[in-house]
């Protein structure tokens, strides 16, 4: 479900060049870091390094590009 919200300039700028080097638009990019941020505090004993991965690999199988063991 897709709802408007009102963010702050600064971190829409800030998002920018963020989501240019990694092909999504801005909304998708704070979205991204969203998911981040929730991973990140639902696991506090795993690396953001793992986290981003394990993000990663979700997608990969979500779009069909490893198969689920």
């Amino acid at each position: 479900m897709a709802i408007t919200l009102k963010l702050s300039d600064e971190l829409i700028d800030l998002a920018k060049p963020y989501a240019v080097a990694e092909h999504r638009s801005v909304p998708k990019q704070i979205e991204y870091w969203a998911r981040l941020g929730k991973a990140a505090e639902d696991n506090p004993e795993l690396p953001i390094p793992f986290i981003k991965n394990t993000l990663l690999a979700i997608a990969e199988i979500d779009e069909g590009r490893i198969l689920q063991i």
